[in-house]
């Protein structure tokens, strides 16, 4: 198997990307602080070969828009607010993105964008790799279809999906069978987000 079999890191999505300042530091303090220590955690980081993984999310205010780490960040051990993309504006159905900052968003941001889209009570959303935890919880909580590849608006249907037919609601967190290593979880703000992920480890 060659050194970049993995299918990972790739933006998916037709992207507007409007290069500009980073957001204020008091806008993503607190996400950037738990960002920083999944890190530490090694539940978001980089690959052997270079690639980057893991992200994380939150909600602006009572919109639909949101602030994510940028693209390809997983490799950076402690980030600022340089590293991090506003996303104004998304359309799953045409596979499209609308972002600005100092970095493109990252490549999962249409699939954090369907939680957000989903429920008004998401406001935070994480999404790292372990291969322990993934092999561990496969199909034991809710797991979308081997078939679905990470970053695409088929994820995000396939998410709806759990919504509706799974525990995922309750579970507030899920395991990505398309994705290796990949794992979301999902709450009413960050803390409870962690706290979701945190039942897995």
């Amino acid at each position: 198997m060659s050194e970049n079999w993995r299918d990972e890191g790739y933006i998916k999505f037709n992207p507007t990307w409007k290069k500009q300042d980073p957001p204020d530091q008091d806008q993503i303090k607190e996400l950037n602080s738990y960002r920083n220590k999944l890190f530490q955690m090694g539940l978001i980081g980089v690959y052997p070969d270079g690639i980057g993984f893991g992200n994380i999310s939150e909600r602006y205010k009572s919109t639909n828009q949101f602030f994510i780490s940028g693209s390809q960040t997983g490799k950076i051990e402690i980030c600022t607010n340089d590293h991090y993309c506003f996303v104004k504006e998304a359309n799953i159905k045409k596979n499209s993105l609308i972002c600005e900052g100092p970095i493109i968003a990252s490549s999962e941001s249409l699939t954090h964008y369907m939680f957000y889209n989903y429920d008004q009570k998401i406001n935070a959303v994480i999404h790292i790799h372990n291969s322990e935890l993934w092999s561990k919880f496969m199909n034991k909580i809710p797991t979308t279809k081997k078939s679905v590849p990470y970053g695409t608006p088929e994820m995000a249907y396939e998410i709806g999906r759990l919504f509706k037919e799974d525990s995922l609601k309750e579970e507030k967190v899920l395991v990505m069978a398309g994705h290796e290593d990949g794992i979301i979880s999902f709450g009413n703000d960050l803390e409870d987000a962690f706290k979701s992920l945190s039942k897995l480890l």
